[in-house]
C-alpha cells in the first residue's frame, strides 16, 4: 500500500484535508492501493512537525499540495511548512499533484502566489471551485497513477470499439487517400487499393469486426455521428478581445486530417500575405504575416492530443494580435509547460490516432512540434509563442506582432494609451481626431499621448497636413525580446514545404 502526503495550510484547508483523506479510505479501489497521511492523524507525541515531515514525504511515493490564499508561518529562512514540503518531494523526485483553490489569484499572499507560478513550472496543477471539484480532480489523477503502474487495465479511448459503428460506417475514399498520402510522405507498405478492413486491421484500428473509435475519428463518412464534440470551431474577431456579437465563425466537421486543413485554411485566409514574383522559378512565392507551418503546428497538436472523452471541442481563435487554439485536455502528468521549451519526450495521449497522423506526415514522433513552433515564430521576427495548462485545458498563443500583453505591461502606458492601443491593434491606424474620441480628451493631451507612443516605438507618425496619422511600428528585432533579426510584416516566408497539405511536425 502506498502512502499519500498530503500538504497545505492546516488551518485554512481543513476541510478539503479531511475530504481526501475520507475519499482515498472510503473508495472501494482507492483503498486497496493507498493511505493518506495527515498530521492531524498524528497521536499526541513530542516531536515537532518540522521533524516529522522529512521521513513522511519519503515514504510517500505521491505528494498531494493544496495551495489556497495563505502562505503560512515561516522559519527563519523565510519559508512555510508548504513550501518546504514541496521543495522536499520535488527534490526527491515523488509524483506530484498541486490543487489550486480558486481560478485566479486574487487575494492570495504574494509568497503564495510565488508558489503557485513555481509549482507551475514544474508540475501539473489543477484549479478547483469547490471539494467535489477537487476530488473529481484527484480521482482521476489517482487512476491513472494506478493504470501508469499495471495496476488497472484500462483501454484507452481510441483503442475501445466505437458502439453502433460498423465497417459500413468507414469511407472508403478516405482511407485510399491515406495510404496514398502515407505512401508519398513516409513509404508506407501497403497498397492503395488495400480494402478498409485489412487497413484498420493493420493500424490496429479494428476490434474484432468493429472499428475503434479512433477509426471512425479518422476515417469515418461522418464522425460527429458517434462523436458530438469531434468538431473544430474557428472564430475571427477583428479586436483583441472576444467580444458578441462573433464576426465570423464556422464549425467544421470531418476526419481528423479534414479538421486540420479546414481550420488552417481558415486562420491562413484572414492573416495579412503578400505574393511576390520568384526570380529562380515561375511561381510566386506567398509571404505571410504568420508562418503557415507554425500554426498548422498548433492546430495539428490540438486534433491529435485533446481528450476525445471531453464534451468540450477545439477552438481556433484569430485575434486583431494573436491566434489562440485551445483543445480540452490538460497535459500529461509528467510534462510541464516549461518542458514544452527545452527538448522533450513525445507523450501523446491518443497513440492509435497519432500513427496515421504520423504516416501522413502530419505530426512527428519526436516530440518536436513546440519547439518548432518556437522557432518558426522567432525566425519570422515574432515573439515566442506561449503555452498555458489550465486545468484540463491546452492553450497555444501565437502573435501576430510584437505588441504582446507582456510588452505593453513593461511600456508602463496609461489608461487612455492602453485603450487606444487596442483600437489602432484593430484598424492599424489612427488619427489625432480620433484618438480624443476614443479616449475622450483635449487635442493637447492627445498630442502628448501620441508622441510618447512614438517615442516609445509603439507607433509611427506618417502623412502631413490632414492626412497625418499613426500607425503601428513595424515588429522589429530589437522589439521582440530574445527574438532573431526576421522579416518585416507581411514577409514572413514560407518555405517549399510550407504550402496546404505539407507536412508538420505536431507532437508535443
Amino acid at each position: 500500500m502506498e502512502q499519500i502526503f498530503v500538504s497545505s495550510v492546516q488551518k485554512e484547508l481543513q476541510k478539503e484535508r479531511y475530504a481526501i483523506r475520507d475519499c482515498v479510505h472510503g473508495n472501494d479501489l482507492l483503498r486497496q492501493f493507498f493511505r493518506v497521511f495527515l498530521f492531524e492523524d498524528l497521536p499526541p507525541a513530542g516531536r515537532r512537525a518540522d521533524d516529522v515531515y522529512p521521513d513522511e514525504v519519503a515514504k510517500s511515493p505521491i505528494y498531494v499540495g493544496i495551495f489556497g490564499n495563505e502562505y503560512g508561518r515561516e522559519d527563519e529562512q523565510g519559508l512555510s511548512s508548504t513550501e518546504k514540503e514541496f521543495n522536499l518531494a520535488s527534490g526527491q523526485r515523488k509524483r506530484r499533484l498541486i490543487l489550486v483553490k480558486g481560478r485566479d489569484d486574487q487575494g492570495r499572499r504574494q509568497k503564495m502566489k510565488a508558489l503557485i507560478a513555481r509549482a507551475g513550472d514544474e508540475v501539473v496543477r489543477r484549479r478547483f471551485d469547490d471539494t467535489d471539484e477537487m476530488l473529481r480532480l484527484l480521482y482521476g489523477s489517482l487512476i491513472r497513477y494506478l493504470q501508469d503502474r499495471g495496476f488497472v487495465a484500462a483501454k484507452d479511448f481510441d483503442a475501445a470499439p466505437c458502439h453502433n459503428a460498423t465497417l459500413g460506417d468507414i469511407s472508403a475514399r478516405k482511407v485510399r487517400w491515406f495510404i496514398g498520402k502515407a505512401r508519398d510522405e513516409r513509404h508506407y507498405a501497403l497498397a492503395v487499393d488495400t480494402p478498409p478492413k485489412e487497413t484498420l486491421a493493420h493500424l490496429n484500428l479494428l476490434s474484432k469486426t468493429v472499428p475503434t473509435r479512433g477509426a471512425m475519428l479518422l476515417f469515418g463518412d461522418s464522425p460527429e455521428r458517434f462523436f458530438h464534440s469531434a468538431d473544430l470551431t474557428c472564430l475571427h474577431f477583428h479586436g483583441t478581445e472576444i467580444t458578441k456579437p462573433i464576426p465570423t465563425q464556422q464549425i467544421y466537421h470531418g476526419t481528423l486530417f479534414e479538421l486540420v486543413d479546414q481550420a488552417v485554411d481558415f486562420v491562413m485566409a484572414r492573416v495579412a500575405r503578400s505574393v511576390k514574383p520568384s526570380d529562380s522559378s515561375p511561381e510566386s512565392k506567398v509571404h505571410y504575416e504568420v508562418p503557415y507551418r507554425a500554426v498548422r503546428e498548433a492546430i495539428v497538436n490540438a486534433v491529435a492530443h485533446r481528450n476525445y472523452a471531453s464534451k468540450s471541442g477545439i477552438q481556433v481563435m484569430l485575434f486583431a494580435d494573436r491566434i489562440e487554439v485551445w483543445n480540452p485536455g490538460g497535459l500529461p502528468e509528467d510534462l510541464t509547460v516549461d518542458q514544452l521549451r527545452h527538448p522533450h519526450p513525445s507523450v501523446p495521449r491518443n497513440r492509435l490516432i497519432c500513427e496515421p497522423l504520423f504516416l501522413a506526415h502530419y505530426i512527428e514522433r519526436a516530440g518536436t512540434g513546440t519547439l518548432d513552433i518556437i522557432r518558426l515564430c522567432t525566425e519570422a521576427g515574432l515573439p515566442e509563442p506561449e503555452f498555458r495548462g489550465e486545468g484540463e485545458r491546452f492553450i497555444t498563443i501565437i502573435w501576430r506582432d510584437w505588441l504582446t500583453l507582456n510588452v505593453i505591461a513593461a511600456l508602463n502606458l496609461n489608461e487612455r494609451q492602453q485603450k487606444a492601443l487596442k483600437l489602432i491593434k484593430t484598424q492599424r491606424r489612427i488619427t489625432t481626431g480620433e484618438y480624443m474620441d476614443s479616449v475622450k480628451c483635449p487635442r493637447r493631451t492627445a498630442g502628448h499621448d501620441l508622441d510618447e507612443l512614438v517615442s516609445k516605438g509603439v507607433l509611427r507618425r506618417m502623412g502631413h497636413g490632414r492626412g497625418a496619422h499613426y500607425a503601428l511600428a513595424e515588429k522589429r528585432a530589437n522589439n521582440v525580446p530574445n527574438a532573431p533579426t526576421g522579416d518585416q510584416p507581411g514577409t514572413a516566408s514560407m518555405g517549399p514545404d510550407e504550402s496546404n497539405g505539407s507536412s508538420g511536425d505536431a507532437n508535443l
